[in-house]
């Protein structure tokens, strides 16, 4: 199908579709039903097949999938997401001819005996999943010295913007998908920053749903309290319009996609995220002013989220804990085939294949984890304890509550920075993901501008279920702003100054 072809066949099937340009064809524009699913699905493996040859977001293409939009076309129209292709990230299990793997050779081959939450949900809406995301291999909870977008089976993922630049992890390749249009949208997921970091540095939209709002069934676990899967996509609609399919319950996300939503909006800056980079809080201002001209009241925060080595050791305890006992959980549900059965089957395995698996670095998360005890262990019991009060307690809801808050605002990242393998992430300076991360709430990324042509996100986060709140602040900011500009994969930029982050 041509380029004419495709946009003639959108304008005629969607009157209130403004498809300008094919790497900026929405979700929303392919729901009006004027492409079929066939047509949809061959339309973006072209896409893959021209373009990802530079990106490597894609680990695995689904060998069902024009197989499955055949089927869709010779039916009704059966839920929200009829005949647009979805692509997943490879930590989601699909009950297919499709691997789940991590991204770890270890697995290779896992083929998983069932659908995850997620694939039956996205199947019920009648979505064909196109295939799975490279990722930062098991969600970048390996070692402490790793490189975002790196997985030994599936290689590097690079940033669309520029090639040499890190697409922050780990939902490396569903960012680094979208941002191009290599699908309509895709799926991410996020223990403390793996949607909202990937999303920012690749200039798209992500949203990290308040915990428990997705199913975390069949997704490769870090952590039960923190883990949850959520929508990357290049618009707010559409990630709103896919959340709505991902959600365990009734829901209305791109309902809350409306005019007017930030008229009367209490937004609390948090300042000492905004100015920890001159450049970034440049660009900031720039987006405050957008919100102010939009009716929203801003109020300047000092602090008062929670920092300091006494809060991040206690979550760092919590992801030990809760990813030893949840992997373990996780193995013994794969088929007898499966050689890996334990965390400490990983390790030796890792051992074992050093020159593929450590070839960049170590395990020492891994290590970590399997010297811990059970969820039963007092340490494991207070560090929870200690996390979610900080966090939500004492964190988000204070702020929000003493406030009257309708979300808390920052810069989610500075650019990306240069990729390299030998030394490992060396960070853009700045993250706000820890505190919703940390709590389970909600937290949504939208482009706001460009620091030398590489992409920066604006942060919204807030206390729990406030997800369509966030959605109708983030909607009208992105319609007042219209931030966001396609990829231009040029193979490097400007240097840098940066600082190494702490992130999953």
């Amino acid at each position: 199908m041509t380029r004419r072809e495709l946009l003639a066949l959108l304008a005629a099937g969607a009157a209130n579709a403004a498809v300008s340009d094919l790497d900026e064809v929405s979700l929303a524009d392919l729901r009006s039903g004027a492409l079929t699913a066939v047509q949809a699905t061959e339309f973006y493996l072209e896409r893959i097949a021209a373009i990802d040859e530079q990106v490597n977001s894609i680990i695995e293409i689904n060998p069902d999938a024009l197989a499955i939009a055949a089927q869709l076309d010779q039916g009704g129209r059966r839920g929200l997401l009829h005949g647009i292709p979805i692509l997943i990230k490879d930590n989601i299990d699909t009950g297919d001819r499709m691997q789940t793997t991590a991204g770890s050779l270890a697995l290779s081959g896992s083929i998983a005996p069932r659908d995850s939450g997620v694939a039956q949900r996205l199947r019920a809406s009648g979505a064909v999943i196109l295939g799975k995301t490279n990722l930062s291999e098991w969600a970048n909870f390996r070692s402490t010295e790793s490189t975002s977008g790196w997985s030994a089976r599936g290689g590097l993922t690079h940033n669309p913007y520029a090639l040499d630049r890190n697409t922050c992890g780990s939902s490396s390749g569903s960012a680094a998908a979208a941002a191009p249009s290599l699908c309509a949208a895709a799926v991410g997921t996020e223990t403390n920053g793996s949607i909202v970091c990937p999303a920012s540095i690749n200039g798209v939209v992500g949203i990290k749903p308040t915990v428990g709002l997705v199913s975390q069934s069949g997704i490769i676990p870090i952590s039960h309290t923190q883990d949850t899967a959520g929508p990357i996509a290049r618009t707010v609609l559409d990630a709103a319009l896919l959340l709505d399919a991902l959600a365990e319950r009734e829901t209305n996300f791109a309902g809350s996609c409306r005019p007017g939503g930030l008229r009367g909006s209490r937004i609390g800056v948090y300042r000492p995220i905004v100015d920890r980079r001159t450049d970034v809080a440049a660009l900031t201002k720039d987006a405050l002013d957008a919100l102010r001209g939009e009716g929203a009241e801003l109020i300047d925060l000092a602090g008062g989220l929670p920092d300091g080595e006494e809060v991040s050791n206690a979550g760092s305890q919590v992801l030990q804990y809760e990813f030893k006992a949840g992997l373990n959980r996780y193995f013994s549900s794969l088929p007898a085939s499966v050689a890996v059965r334990t965390l400490a089957d990983l390790i030796a395995f890792n051992e074992a294949n050093a020159d593929r698996e450590l070839v960049h670095f170590g395990q020492e998360r891994l290590l970590r984890a399997q010297a811990k005890g059970s969820l039963d262990e007092p340490e494991y019991l207070a560090a929870l304890a200690l996390t979610k009060r900080m966090n939500q307690a004492e964190g988000i809801d204070k702020i929000i509550d003493e406030h009257q808050l309708d979300a808390i605002l920052a810069p989610t990242n500075g650019p990306a920075w240069l990729t390299d393998l030998a030394n490992g992430d060396s960070g853009s300076g700045i993250s706000c993901a820890s505190y919703a991360a940390r709590a389970g709430y909600p937290h949504i990324t939208v482009p706001m501008g460009y620091i030398d042509g590489l992409p920066v996100g604006l942060s919204l986060f807030g206390k729990a279920l406030t997800d369509s709140r966030l959605i109708q602040l983030a909607y009208n900011f992105e319609q007042a702003t219209k931030a966001r500009r396609p990829p231009t994969y040029l193979a490097t930029v400007g240097g840098l100054s940066v600082t190494k982050p702490g992130r999953v």
